[in-house]
């Protein structure tokens, strides 16, 4: 088995697990579905929890050492191109969802009927505040917490922002003329314990990989027991738009913007990424996925300086999967209820759904939440908004592996680029 190569084994236990996952979700009464479930869940969800389990000291402990190993001169720029990068990538994959949207035209015969028990389901989720959108100020507010709650709490930005601000402080204190060598010396001292604590997080790391076959077989196996046959229901226009512009972003979009930027055969860098965007595909979690993706711009020659920053921040704010999906749902939502849109209600709508991916969370699931607000500011009454999240909520499962690998893939590709246009590619092995 040590000689069959890791991604082999993975993509073998996930053929695997779909495999029996859509056999049992076309010959098995659901009953019997529901029983199994419950005994191969837990082989997937612990691979899940341990990701996420040392998700959070990798966050803390890179993003200190990379906001502290550049000048704080320098770090602001590469900072401000990574946003930028970030942010135009939002952009142009909110645009081309909502193109994509509109050109294959989703719609749902008998949605009553199939959104089904779901309606309840999205009405406990309105009822526990999923559509309540908080204002501007109490966003910026929640940015800056108690970062040993927010580490208890997992939440990415307040961590994010707590570890770029003590790394930068870190920085200042070195790079200050006036600080004393017994302040120097314990700065260092505690950079080197951050390093050693990051060091110690890349191992564990190698020590969940190794579970991973087992447990995407057995994640591949529940999603597909549970959702496959919905594949070839009544959701199938609505899976083939959000593939068909997933697929347009990872296999078009992203390679093109590595051909031009960096000048290199960009399917070869793809090639490099494959575990943790099958990782993403499988997990449904950007979050998760990270350890995956630290080493593999690690393999790539990436310094870490950029991309102990560069992943984290974008498995917080960059979400193009969010942008190409919610507008699905949209104009469902709009052709269902004949809603009209204008040129300026598609405008307002292409800035509201790509400032509401930055809070899809990096977590499963996290655009269902997302859609309560974009509904709701559409103008739809309550109960047509919970018609729609029920509809989304059955699909969901298996929309957000293709959503969340092209949040990963987004993610890897802008911090590449980055590093080639900024210099902070050590080596490179894809020549």
């Amino acid at each position: 088995m040590k000689k069959i190569p890791l991604v082999a084994k993975i993509l073998a236990g996930f053929v695997l697990g779909t495999a029996v996952g859509l056999a049992m979700s076309a010959w098995c009464a659901p009953e019997t579905v529901k029983k199994v479930v419950p005994f191969v869940l837990p082989f997937g969800a612990v691979l899940v929890a341990m990701l996420k389990m040392v998700v959070y000291p990798v966050i803390l402990f890179s993003l200190i050492l990379g906001a502290a190993s550049l000048p704080i001169r320098r770090s602001g720029k590469v900072g401000a191109l990574v946003l930028a990068w970030y942010t135009g990538t939002s952009v142009f994959a909110t645009v081309f969802g909502v193109a994509m949207a509109y050109l294959m035209n989703p719609k749902m015969e008998a949605a009553e009927k199939v959104a089904g028990a779901g309606i309840e389901g999205a009405k406990a989720l309105a009822a526990g505040g999923a559509g309540a959108g908080s204002s501007f100020g109490a966003f910026v507010a929640s940015l800056f917490q108690n970062p040993f709650a927010a580490l208890a709490s997992g939440q990415f930005l307040p961590i994010i922002v707590f570890a770029i601000a003590f790394g930068l402080a870190a920085r200042w204190i070195l790079d200050n003329s006036s600080t004393t060598d017994a302040t120097r010396r314990a700065v260092t001292t505690l950079l080197d314990v951050c390093d050693g604590a990051q060091k110690i997080s890349f191992k564990l790391i190698d020590c969940v990989v190794a579970y991973f076959p087992y447990g995407v077989a057995a994640l591949s196996l529940v999603n597909f027991a549970e959702n496959g046959a919905l594949l070839f229901g009544p959701y199938a226009r609505i899976v083939v738009c959000v593939m068909t512009g997933v697929a347009a972003m990872v296999l078009v979009v992203y390679p093109i913007s590595i051909a031009v930027f960096c000048g290199e055969n960009p399917y070869r860098v793809l090639l490099r990424l494959r575990q943790p965007i099958l990782t993403a595909f499988v997990t449904r979690s950007s979050a998760a996925t990270l350890p995956l993706s630290f080493k593999a711009m690690d393999e790539l020659g990436v310094s870490r300086t950029l991309s102990s920053f560069s992943l984290p921040m974008g498995a917080t704010v960059n979400m193009d999967g969010v942008c190409v999906h919610l507008p699905v749902f949209v104009i469902l939502a709009a052709n269902m209820f004949g809603h009209s849109l204008g040129a300026l209600d598609v405008a307002m709508l292409c800035m509201m759904i790509m400032f509401a991916s930055i809070g899809a969370g990096g977590v499963p699931g996290g655009s269902v939440f997302l859609l309560f607000m974009v509904l709701e500011n559409m103008g739809l009454t309550p109960e047509q908004v919970s018609l729609v999240v029920a509809l989304a909520l059955g699909i969901n499962p298996v929309l957000d592996m293709f959503e969340t690998c092209c949040n990963v893939t987004g993610d890897n590709v802008c911090t590449y680029i980055v590093a080639h246009r900024c210099g902070l590619k050590e080596y490179d092995e894809t020549t």
